[in-house]
């Protein structure tokens, strides 16, 4: 599949097929976030793989969503964020989230080449998920990803338009400057 439909074909799922996907494919979608940029090439995304139904459920209980609990498998990112705070201060931390959010961007266009479908899931007790996966204190969990094949086919939902999300050299300015010939000399 071509990026730009893999792009346009993203739509979170709440609702899973009991068919369970093969886990080589996850893995394939975690090594596609994997590949993200990182800061000073310092990795501070981590994924957990989660298969087993109890700890499944445990995970949908702490995000208070029972659709988590149809999935076949969950993946949990975290970020284990000491290397790039040591190396960048204060700053580590703005790049440790952008990085997080870039390996999730790539693991979730991945999964859509793949057929398969998730949803972003991003609240929920950071202390239950912490206990459940046996994190050490400097792993934050991230987000949450129910992995299954979509129950029906899911459309993307009407996104912003360029003309509202788009300035130029400065914010509000809506139209491009000129680009300026050079004067024949």
């Amino acid at each position: 599949m071509d990026l730009d439909k893999a792009i346009n074909q993203r739509a979170s799922c709440r609702k899973f097929l009991s068919k369970k996907p093969d886990w080589r494919d996850i893995i394939k979608a975690i090594e596609a976030g994997s590949k993200a940029p990182s800061a000073g090439n310092i990795s501070t995304v981590r994924f957990i793989l989660v298969s087993d139904k109890d700890k499944i459920s445990e995970l949908a209980e702490a995000a208070q969503q029972d659709f988590v609990s149809q999935a076949g498998y969950v993946v949990v990112v975290c970020s284990e964020s000491k290397q790039c705070l040591l190396s960048y201060g204060k700053r580590g931390e703005k790049y440790c989230k952008q990085q997080v959010g870039a390996a999730i961007e790539n693991f979730l266009l991945k999964l859509v080449s793949l057929g398969l479908a998730t949803c972003w899931t991003g609240a929920f007790s950071d202390a239950t998920v912490s206990r459940i996966l046996q994190l050490p204190e400097n792993v934050e969990p991230e987000a949450i990803f129910p992995i299954g094949y979509s129950f029906e086919k899911k459309y993307q939902k009407k996104k912003p338009n360029l003309d509202s999300i788009l300035y130029f050299d400065v914010w509000k300015n809506k139209y491009m400057t000129k680009i300026r010939k050079p004067e024949a000399g």
